[in-house]
């Protein structure tokens, strides 16, 4: 790689944010991307000198074998090694640091009125609480704790509570449906709340949770049950005393959910969590112990558990969150994510906690009660990184008007989920980040546990829509079909050569299919599955999930390449692509187009969008379908499931998991659309 001189329109960095950066430019990244590279064991040791060991390691920082014919697919970090990564987190920092007065975590509701101030001590004392009431309950070392709460402090508190003991924590996303989520539970204990209030809907996660665990509670020792905060308090710490009005509404609310109970398992938290004591000893791990399970949709429909481990995740999303956001002591930052996708994991939980930061944690939804909610947290907080998903940007430039509050505390910008498209990037950093902040926009997996392509906001010249460049320690590559490495401006599979330390361990349970579906295709390398293309520049561009790829007629085109064009037309607010079987092309194109308000969509319509796609890809790429959808299937992270829109394009009703939709009844809606001439 070397410095970027391109004629493309270019965003760099500016002389003020350079000043304090940790890497204050492009040389300064490739010096240490060199390194990291070149020497792994000085860059990674240098990197977990930072925290406490218990143990040193007795190997290598790092030992691998990514080629199945070689044997077994296995990565090492730091074997040997003993920590505890909930310690790291917070002991470190409030015993060793001074840090216990900070600000953990701002909390809001999904209410304006209900919010919350978390210290690093307080924190520190509500995990150790939480932890004995677990190992009271019987969990200890190695058992599996599922949690299915939604973003309030006591989920925060509960993995970290698992993370103290050994225990090893499997979040299931508060909207994962109940006739879907059974499959992927099997523990020893179970939190759950009485109810969420996402927007203006009431949902009584209890009784979802009963009807779900009918099917595994002979599994289950214990049920905790959470009352939202706001059944205890109104602002301020969990000792607060409740306004008139706040008791008057909880009472509503307690009178609308019948709570479903049982006496011989269910727990309320509350009670446990009394005279539970504020100090518990720290398990000590070993460095490759499982920290968490995470399940996330497979090619087939059916959830897969991806395991991360303890000394190598923290190291890596340690980094990731110092360099990616540059993080300094001042910061307040916010990503907008759920902690049940890895996003929360990450870059809401253990990567800013491992650096002391003090973070923004958000119930709620970006347009409830109004359209502003976003930014009026910003400005109330005085948010320094703001990381979200474009699609919540898309949603919110749907409105049409500039954000009427004060953000000039911005100073960087993120992005996650999908890449983000030209017109977002720009409205993104013109409008909300007001010309002045970068745009890291990050590409990773629940698989690599943190970023792998990212700019670095003092560092990267930016270009809208390109992921950039890898982070430390990654080493991308661009194969054909055949398995050939391609050099300069390519497109095909991105891979990866060697680990970083931050990589998933296997799939639980089934080790197998785990190197059947990440390391089989190409031996000797990860295979993301997704797309990719390197520019004239060395620069990467994410260009859709690798079953996305279109092959019309022998030509190969990406999704994302025919989105764009259909978003370039006025009245297109999003599009998204899948192929089609063809009896003569082989495959066709089918769209999906979601157009802006009051827009109709008609015949004209129809052909103008053909006419836009023929004349900037060129007639092989005309699509044979363009089919209405007033929305598409999204997961809560903000990603599409194209899976389910090929199923659609195709008639076909074997629809498999859809518990990760962020709104099933879209399916329905998108069938009801179906173009009348592919049915």
């Amino acid at each position: 790689m070397v410095v970027p001189d391109s004629k493309d329109k270019m965003y760099y960095p500016s002389d003020d944010l350079q000043k304090d950066a940790h890497v204050p430019g492009f040389n300064s990244y490739l010096a240490l991307y060199r390194k990291s590279l070149e020497t792994p064991e000085a860059f990674w040791k240098d990197v977990a000198d930072e925290f406490f060991w218990k143990t040193p390691p007795v190997g290598p920082m790092l030992q691998y074998n990514f080629d199945v014919t070689k044997g077994n697919i296995y990565v090492k970090c730091m074997e040997g090694a003993k920590t505890n990564i909930c310690y790291n987190v917070l002991d470190r920092h409030v015993r060793e640091s001074n840090l216990g007065q900070k600000v953990a975590y701002y909390w809001e509701g999904n209410s304006p009125e209900q919010h919350m101030t978390i210290t690093y001590s307080q924190l520190l004392s509500q995990v150790c609480r939480c932890a004995n009431v677990l190992k009271r309950l019987g969990v200890k070392k190695g058992d599996r704790v599922s949690i299915y709460l939604p973003m309030i402090p006591e989920l925060v508190f509960t993995m970290l509570a698992c993370a103290r003991i050994g225990a090893v924590h499997s979040i299931v996303v508060s909207s994962r449906m109940k006739n879907q989520f059974h499959q992927i539970l099997n523990p020893l204990c179970f939190l759950t709340i009485v109810h969420v209030h996402p927007g203006e809907k009431l949902i009584n996660l209890k009784q979802i949770a009963d009807e779900a665990l009918e099917k595994c509670r002979k599994n289950i020792t214990k049920c905790l049950v959470v009352k939202h905060p706001a059944l205890r308090t109104k602002s301020g710490a969990a000792s607060d005393v409740m306004s008139g009005f706040m008791r008057w509404i909880c009472s509503l609310l307690l009178c609308c959910v019948q709570t479903p109970w049982d006496s011989e398992c269910d727990v309320w938290w509350d009670e446990a969590m009394r005279d539970s004591p504020d100090e518990c000893e720290p398990e000590w791990l070993d460095a490759e112990d499982p920290l968490f399970i995470l399940y996330t949709s497979g090619s087939t429909g059916k959830p897969k558990g991806v395991l991360h481990t303890v000394a190598g995740y923290l190291l890596y999303t340690s980094l990731t969150f110092k360099y990616v956001f540059d993080h300094h002591h001042d910061d307040v930052y916010w990503c907008t994510a759920d902690i049940g996708w890895i996003t929360g994991h990450s870059y809401i939980t253990y990567g800013p906690l491992a650096n002391g930061a003090t973070g923004v944690l958000f119930e709620g939804i970006p347009v409830h009660p109004h359209v502003g909610r976003f930014w009026e947290i910003i400005e109330k907080y005085k948010v320094t990184k703001f990381y979200t998903a474009p699609t919540a940007i898309r949603l919110l430039m749907k409105y049409g008007q500039e954000p009427l509050y004060d953000l000039s505390s911005l100073r960087i910008l993120g992005t996650v989920g999908e890449p983000i498209n030209p017109e977002a990037w720009q409205w993104y950093h013109k409008v909300v980040g007001q010309g002045r902040c970068p745009i890291v926009d990050t590409f990773w997996q629940t698989e690599t546990g943190g970023h792998v392509l990212t700019p670095l906001p003092a560092a990267t010249p930016l270009k809208p829509g390109s992921a950039t460049f890898p982070f430390f320690g990654v080493e991308p590559t661009i194969l054909n079909e055949h398995g050939e490495e391609l050099e300069g401006e390519a497109e095909g599979y991105l891979v990866f050569r060697k680990p970083w330390p931050g990589i998933m361990r296997t799939l639980y349970r089934n080790h197998e299919h785990f190197e059947n579906t990440y390391f089989k295709k190409f031996p000797g390398f990860y295979v993301t599955g997704d797309g990719c293309r390197r520019d004239k520049d060395g620069y990467y561009w994410i260009t859709g999930r690798i079953d996305d790829m279109l092959n019309v007629s022998g030509h190969l085109m990406s999704t994302a390449e025919v989105e764009a064009a259909l978003t370039e037309h006025l009245a297109v607010a999003e599009a998204a692509v899948v192929s089609r079987p063809h009896k003569v092309k082989g495959e066709c194109l089918y769209c999906f187009v979601t157009l802006k308000d009051s827009r109709e969509f008609n015949h004209t319509t129809v052909e103008e969008l053909k006419r836009l796609v023929r004349e900037k890809i060129g007639p092989v790429a005309t699509p044979d379908f363009i089919q209405n959808a007033p929305a598409l299937p999204k997961t809560r992270s903000g990603k599409i499931m194209r899976r389910i829109l090929r199923k659609i394009a195709r008639n076909d009703k074997d629809l498999g998991d859809l518990s990760t939709l962020a709104d099933p009844k879209v399916v329905e809606v998108l069938f009801s659309h179906r173009c009348e001439a592919a049915a």
